[in-house]
């Protein structure tokens, strides 16, 4: 495979095309190996495809949360897998703007491959404080491009010397995430799954592992922040959120293309006319291409119009975490109605895994199954609407 060359100047979304069509040729090893191949990692390196959400210290873009959605939706066009591990990475970099500067760049400034991976911890996972850090105990699982970080996170309570867990201001434990090299950690193979199978998103643990103080952090937290960029007055919860949203606007997207590549010359056998004279599937082509435009700009102008807000120095607000909320959740379903049309309507054909429809439609139905899709968020946005005060974890 051709690595791509001379990008790193360019803007992200413009590393992003360049390197999709590479991605697009590696699909079929994607999922067979269930993990991003070598040589299309080193593409991807080669763009600094990851660095979207890194502190230009570190040498990453600082993007907006805009471009950065923009940069999964072409990658999620060739490949879902490679988008979502590249969604991934680029919010975990952001914890690089709550670690002390040098030590975010020993992680990665000085290796211009450094991926960051973690994922959902074990009960009983456990930072124990000792001299100069933590002693970490724990597992932790749904490690998305694990199988290619260079480290881990690992989110735990932490024990003070007295046994006392550490808590905050409201009394309840807090989370701290140690950032553990990859090769200290235990990685399990558990993944073998219905889509996203690219991801490669196993369980990884460790027993006894001291970490250094300056090689945790407790992320999110506007006290404990030292980067003042305007991209981190966003939290990862809107980087997750907005970004996967971008992978499901990607798969349907590419569903969509291939579905009306498909409908200008197929007559089903039970029809003597072809699908693309048929009058109901005008409309249901026009109606999908509605929804995902509608859904797409609605998210971009949502983000971009907190941005701007945020850039002339307003406070991200409840209105403002909530509109990107509605607007991420919103494109995700939208993007799985598009891709359930193309399925429906593309018949036996579909079924095939040599056609371009069977591995999108699994992908699809497996990001929807992750927490940042939930329905449950139109819950909590429709309470946040009435005045009521809603459950605010991932707002």
């Amino acid at each position: 495979m051709r690595v791509v060359q001379d990008l790193t100047m360019a803007a992200p979304l413009a590393r992003a095309r360049a390197v999709a069509p590479l991605v697009a040729a590696a699909a079929d090893r994607i999922e067979a190996g269930r993990e991003l191949p070598a040589d299309l990692l080193d593409a991807l390196h080669g763009a600094a495809i990851f660095r979207t959400l890194l502190p230009h210290a570190c040498g990453g873009d600082e993007a907006r949360l805009s471009e950065h959605v923009q940069v999964l939706e072409a990658i999620a066009v060739a490949d879902a897998s490679t988008a979502w591990c590249i969604g991934q990475a680029a919010g975990c970099s952001m914890a690089a703007a709550y670690m002390a500067p040098a030590a975010a760049y020993r992680v990665w400034g000085r290796d211009p491959r450094a991926v960051l991976a973690w994922g959902q911890a074990a009960p009983g996972a456990l930072a124990e404080v000792v001299e100069g850090g933590y002693r970490v105990s724990g597992s932790w699982s749904f490690a998305s491009g694990g199988r290619h970080a260079t480290w881990f996170g690992g989110h735990c309570r932490v024990r003070e010397r007295d046994g006392r867990l550490r808590a905050g201001p409201d009394g309840q434990p807090i989370e701290r995430t140690m950032l553990i090299p990859a090769g200290e950690a235990t990685l399990t193979d558990v993944w073998q799954v219905v889509g996203l199978r690219g991801t490669g998103s196993d369980t990884y643990a460790v027993e006894g592992l001291f970490v250094p103080e300056d090689m945790s952090v407790r992320r999110d937290i506007a006290a404990e922040r030292r980067h003042a960029g305007l991209l981190y007055r966003f939290t990862t919860t809107h980087a997750y959120a907005s970004g996967f949203a971008g992978v499901a606007l990607g798969i349907a997207r590419g569903m969509l293309d291939a579905f009306l590549a498909l409908a200008r010359e197929k007559t089903p056998g039970s029809s003597s006319r072809a699908l693309r004279d048929s009058p109901v599937l005008h409309r249901e082509l026009a109606l999908a291409e509605a929804r995902l435009r509608a859904a797409r700009t609605l998210l971009l102008s949502t983000l971009d119009e907190a941005w701007e807000h945020v850039a002339a120095g307003g406070e991200l607000d409840m209105e403002r975490r909530m509109g990107i909320r509605l607007a991420a959740t919103y494109a995700t379903h939208q993007a799985r109605e598009v891709v359930d049309m193309c399925w429906q309507e593309a018949g036996a054909t579909a079924i095939f895994q040599a056609n371009p429809f069977e591995r999108r439609f699994r992908d699809m139905h497996s990001v929807t199954q992750q927490v940042q899709a939930r329905s449950s968020h139109f819950e909590t946005v429709g309470a946040h609407m009435l005045g009521l005060t809603p459950g605010l974890r991932f707002v």
